[in-house]
């Protein structure tokens, strides 16, 4: 079986392990006050050239959605984000379960605008029971989309004036912001994100590390007490330094965004394939995840070879799903796969 159903179906980069068997015997404090941590810390910093920043590092992308939200958010505050959004329907009611309403706004290609966010924003206060309403207080938004879709330079920049109009935090979603910056065209890198928003997140889970994200705070209204909500949420990590060296040996070098630019270059070669065939897509995007569509019966005479996920039905005969490159992905099994299509 041939797996292009999600990016960490793998384990690890093997520059990783390396580093952590090479470190494995060394002794440090725990909770994250080690010197792999300050290292990736300080790395984080100056890629986005916030030297004010924040960093903490968490296990997991839900795990790091539920403590943002819960640590930004008063009791009567929602958060603002596309119906699409990892936070309101891959994670069971996480950010819910912690009191805050998911908000969920239309976005057919995955991205919510600032006009949106600006018209919930006014609908809110001019609703003559607004004090009976959950009140925006944030707004999510995923680089990349769940959809596989970016937000340029210009709509971060729209996004976040609308957000300090409006008097709500911005937080950026980043579990796979390597395929984003790594996306040919971008226009949005490390320091761009870092000015654009209060706070988002480095995946590494997608991204070749074993486990964990990086949560970058620039608002210094949000830095207060994080580490209590990390460790109210089952945040803070006894082994913490498991997290900064995995993250110092991802960002080392520039490695991190050539990782997600190897994996969108594959991903383009799925995309000429399908548009050779005259597969459409769901949704037209530049980075690791393709959503073409294609007749059932083609889908079901390749799953034993392949696996990949159902998006959703088209019509009586047709369906999108979605094919996802990785750090790990073989071009090998690239070009397999796009041969089957285009013979398909």
């Amino acid at each position: 079986m041939i797996r292009f159903n999600c990016d960490y179906c793998e384990g690890a980069h093997q520059r990783i392990l390396d580093k952590l068997v090479e470190t494995n015997m060394e002794q440090t404090p725990g909770y994250g006050n080690d010197r792999f941590c300050a290292e990736a810390a300080q790395m984080i910093r100056d890629l986005c050239k916030a030297p004010e920043a924040a960093v903490h590092f968490l296990t997991g992308g839900t795990q790091a959605n539920l403590t943002v939200i819960a640590a930004a958010l008063r009791p009567h505050q929602g958060v603002l984000c596309s119906e699409a959004g990892h936070i309101a329907v891959h994670e069971a009611g996480a950010v819910e379960a912690t009191g805050h309403k998911v908000l969920g706004l239309s976005a057919p290609d995955g991205k919510i605008t600032a006009q949106q966010v600006k018209q919930a924003y006014v609908d809110h206060i001019n609703d003559e029971s607004y004090d009976q309403i959950v009140k925006p207080g944030l707004v999510y938004i995923s680089q990349s989309t769940e959809l596989g879709t970016t937000y340029s330079k210009a709509e971060l920049e729209e996004m976040y004036q609308v957000c300090k109009e409006c008097g709500l935090y911005l937080y950026v979603d980043g579990a796979r912001l390597a395929y984003a910056l790594g996306a040919e065209g971008m226009d949005v890198d490390f320091e761009v994100l870092a000015a654009n928003c209060d706070v988002f997140y480095i995946g590494g889970t997608k991204v070749g590390a074993l486990f964990g994200e990086a949560v970058v705070i620039l608002n210094d209204a949000l830095k207060t007490d994080f580490r209590y909500i990390m460790r109210q949420e089952g945040g803070l990590v006894a082994k913490g330094r498991l997290l900064g060296i995995q993250f110092s040996e991802l960002l080392r070098d520039g490695f991190y965004i050539e990782t997600g630019r190897r994996a969108d270059r594959l991903a383009d070669e799925i995309r000429k394939a399908c548009e050779d065939r005259g597969y459409p897509f769901l949704v037209p995007n530049n980075t690791n995840q393709i959503f073409p569509v294609i007749p059932d019966a083609v889908l079901e005479s390749w799953k034993d070879k392949y696996a990949f996920a159902y998006q959703c039905r088209v019509d009586k005969s047709h369906s999108a799903v979605r094919f996802c490159t990785s750090w790990a992905t073989r071009p090998e099994d690239v070009k397999a796969l796009a041969d089957d299509i285009r013979n398909s």
